[in-house]
């Protein structure tokens, strides 16, 4: 397109535009007339400042609207494929709950969203499974709960239930490291019952384990169950 043909456009998207403005019905099409006189004014103007035919690939505008677009279209594609892998995650997961072997494997990072995937399937029930899974592997720091930066986010995206159910675990391993985990069930049952006072419970719990560990000279992996209480559940 030349100069000559943008400016013939522009005429006609000059009279198209006052033709909508003498017709109420027409006037309100959303800003759409006004848009394409605006684009072929300023299309004209680029051309009688460069001269020549127009080149999309050479227009600021053009290109970086392209980019925008592009762009969008990427950020959408990672996020279907982000949703694929946690629906795919939170397939495996409960595959391995019915074969009930999901107790021998590890946690990996994004597993509290699928968590929330499986809640999300059965109206917001999580399998007791799931959540004593991920309790138990919080607990003991495993797979990729052996960062601490993980435990920390883990506390945030896990209900108050999980996290203090893994922080009375963490303090009674302490205690009594000799415990078989079906006596300790009873934690997971103080934690859906009273999140709040199972909290207090755990954070007492943990000042006497830190306590006996400092009378007694212990600077060995120390797992302080407070660090996984949530801070609104927290304190005594």
């Amino acid at each position: 397109m030349t100069h000559t043909e943008a400016a013939a456009a522009l005429e006609n998207a000059k009279f198209d535009r006052r033709q909508d403005l003498r017709h109420e019905e027409s006037a309100d099409d959303g800003g759409r007339g006004e848009a394409e006189f605006a684009e072929w004014e300023r299309i004209t103007q680029l051309l009688a400042a460069t001269g020549g035919a127009y080149d999309p690939g050479a227009d600021a505008v053009v290109q970086d609207e392209l980019a925008v677009e592009a762009a969008a279209a990427e950020a959408r594609e990672a996020e279907q494929l982000r949703l694929q892998q946690l629906a795919d995650r939170a397939d495996e997961i409960e595959r391995l709950v019915q074969e009930d072997v999901l107790a021998g494997t590890e946690p990996r990072e994004g597993d509290e969203a699928a968590r929330h995937e499986i809640a999300r399937r059965s109206g917001w029930q999580t399998p007791d499974a799931v959540d004593g899974w991920l309790a138990h592997a919080l607990a003991a720091h495993l797979g990729h709960y052996a960062d601490p930066a993980a435990r920390t986010v883990a506390a945030d995206l896990l209900p108050a239930e999980v996290s203090v159910h893994a922080a009375l675990l963490s303090a009674l391993a302490h205690l009594a490291p000799a415990a078989d985990v079906e006596i300790l069930e009873f934690a997971a049952r103080l934690a859906q019952a009273g999140p709040h006072a199972t909290a207090q419970l755990a954070e007492l719990l943990a000042q006497a384990v830190a306590a006996e560990a400092g009378a007694s000279g212990d600077r060995g992996d120390s797992r302080c169950a407070t660090s996984q209480v949530p801070d609104h559940l927290g304190g005594t």
